[in-house]
């Protein structure tokens, strides 16, 4: 495409930079320091969630920079804008945790309505932290654009009396404290030292995960997550990823030509054999949501049984995102998938080619330590597993990556909680007992509102040294740094009159993550009885504002927490208009 003589005729920026009418549009662009060939090529939106909030954000706005000078050098005018984020790991364990699974939501209606309002012809998204990895990737797929995904890399691993450390050592030193097992002196220091960079949380918790999925799904340029966030060559894939949007743009590929069922089975493998975040049984729904595609999770977790675990990462394993990379990253990873049979080769990616193309081109082998051979893998079975039965009609989630088989079945009573408070303080207060099954609900989609995560509560139990000792269920989710027997996504939810909503103390729990189980010992007369004297949701002190908002559109877990209709009732595709 040469400098200023695109074709514009079928390009969103034709309505704001063609013709006599669109005098006062360019006039806004001349302001801007564009001159007429600028404002003559494809307009493309080079969005990030770039703010002070966290590591995992800070290093965005830069790498957008690199991004630009590949958009222009492929003869494009880029256009930078910024989303919100949330980040996790600082509103976790507190009410500002309400705010991360909305604020999911919040981006791809952000980018959404950034992209239509400004009739930009492509994007370039720059993600660092959980929620805005998928919210980015909903955005791509519900505006059809020619997309291309950029992770904005992992944070280097602290180190703390000889070993490596993570956020998640911290937050498991937490619990240990409330122990008397270490001092305030400890913890202290453990705290100065555990994040060391910019950078996402560097085991393999949401952000990495969803950052695999993105080259897997191919909306990202293979191994372009790898590199941690310091990395200068971050650089050189943010360029590529502004060079191949224009290419995409060229050929008019679109995000949901590179999005479909078969992309969504193979970004659930790279879940499945990484260990990866439970979430991803929230987020590859919603991805598929917004292509029109029946993806939910029961779909994912059918993937997850039958695909081997065989990279070892935090936090079931030893590594973390700095090390995978090291060893070759997701392309060594997605060809061990490849000899096992697992992988759709014909999917397109980000660059043009094939997922099958792309794999030729790789020259690494699984190093036996990090990535273990597909052939002989650390399990058989997918790190993460779906659950059913009458305690979860529309099913629940569990991470078993790192767990033995005898670990992933547990029967025991159950100890109700009406919110996370209430559970983390017994917890604190040792207010439970070895073999009892904790519930914590009321904290799903709707009923939270925002579906919070119970890290505060998993590490504590972890910090005692208790995590194999219960088990935890609840409608609310789980941290991908979580350890433990920790069912989430427990559907319906409590709010919308779920079974979990009807437990009573004492209830006998069965979980049995290797036929996947998710049981109480009630009849169905019991639990119909139970449902004609249950009083209804639990109130909530959101009754204004976004969360309330958010409160009345979510739906359930199992097609992805989302709150539109999606792909399948829209009457037209933004790029057409």
């Amino acid at each position: 495409m040469l400098k200023g003589k695109a074709d514009k005729t079928n390009l969103p920026s034709r309505h704001v930079t063609q013709g006599p009418a669109r005098a006062p549009h360019r006039s806004y662009y001349y302001a801007m320091g564009l001159d007429e060939e600028d404002i003559a090529q494809p307009f493309i939106g080079v969005a990030t969630c770039w703010n002070e909030a966290a590591p995992c954000n800070i290093s965005l706005n830069r790498q957008a920079q690199a991004v630009k000078l590949g958009v222009k050098a492929a003869s494009g005018t880029p256009r930078e804008f910024t989303t919100i984020t949330v980040t996790d790991g600082i509103a976790m364990g507190h009410e500002g945790m309400r705010s991360s699974l909305a604020s999911r939501e919040a981006i791809a209606d952000t980018v959404e309505l950034t992209m239509r309002g400004h009739c930009y012809d492509a994007i370039v998204g720059l993600a660092g932290c959980d929620k805005s990895l998928p919210g980015m990737m909903m955005a791509m797929v519900r505006l059809n654009t020619p997309s291309v995904f950029m992770y904005g890399g992992s944070i280097m691993p602290g180190r703390f009396n000889g070993k490596d450390v993570t956020v998640q050592d911290v937050f498991e030193a937490v619990g240990r404290h409330q122990a008397g097992a270490n001092s305030d002196e400890e913890l202290r220091a453990l705290e100065k030292v555990a994040c060391p960079s910019a950078g996402a949380c560097g085991g393999q918790f949401t952000a990495n995960t969803m950052a695999c999925v993105s080259e897997a799904i191919g909306l990202a340029l293979l191994n372009s997550a790898g590199a941690p966030a310091p990395y200068e060559s971050r650089d050189q894939y943010a360029q590529a990823s502004g060079e191949a949007v224009m290419n995409l743009l060229e050929k008019n590929i679109r995000a949901r030509d590179i999005v479909t069922r078969k992309s969504l089975e193979n970004a659930a493998r790279i879940v499945a054999c990484t260990g990866g975040s439970t979430n991803a049984g929230l987020h590859l729904p919603a991805i598929a949501h917004e292509a029109g595609i029946d993806f939910d999770l029961f779909d994912v977790c059918d993937i997850f049984h039958d695909t081997p675990y065989f990279v070892d990462l935090k936090p079931g394993g030893q590594f973390v995102a700095k090390d995978l990379y090291e060893v070759g990253g997701v392309p060594v990873v997605m060809k061990e998938l490849r000899k096992a049979g697992l992988i759709h080769e014909d999917c397109m990616t980000a660059s043009g080619r094939t997922m099958g193309e792309e794999l030729d081109l790789i020259e690494g082998e699984a190093d036996g330590k990090v990535i273990y051979p597909a052939a002989n893998p650390i399990t058989k079975t997918g790190g993460v597993v779906g659950l059913k039965g009458n305690l979860a009609p529309e099913g629940a989630i569990v991470k078993v990556a790192g767990m033995s088989e005898e670990e992933q079945v547990f029967t025991g009573p159950a100890r109700v909680f009406e919110c996370e408070e209430d559970a983390f303080e017994a917890v604190k207060a040792r207010g439970y007992k070895e073999g009892e099954v904790l519930v914590i609900r009321n904290e799903g989609p709707s009923g939270g509102p925002g579906m919070r995560e119970m890290l505060a509560t998993t590490a504590a139990l972890s910090g005692q040294g208790m995590g194999k000792k219960v088990a935890l269920i609840t409608d609310g989710r789980f941290s991908g740094a979580t350890r433990g027997f920790c069912v989430g996504h427990v559907g319906p939810e409590a709010a919308h009159g779920g079974p979990i909503g009807l437990l009573e103390d004492g209830d006998m729990i069965t979980i049995n993550a290797i036929t996947g189980e998710l049981s109480v010992d009630l009849t169905d007369e019991e639990l119909v009885t139970r449902k004609d004297n249950w009083k209804g949701p639990k109130e909530t002190i959101y009754a204004s504002g976004a969360l309330w908002k958010y409160a009345q559109l979510v739906g359930g877990a199992r097609l992805g927490a989302v709150t539109h209709p999606g792909a399948k009732d829209e009457k037209h595709i933004y790029m057409d208009l």
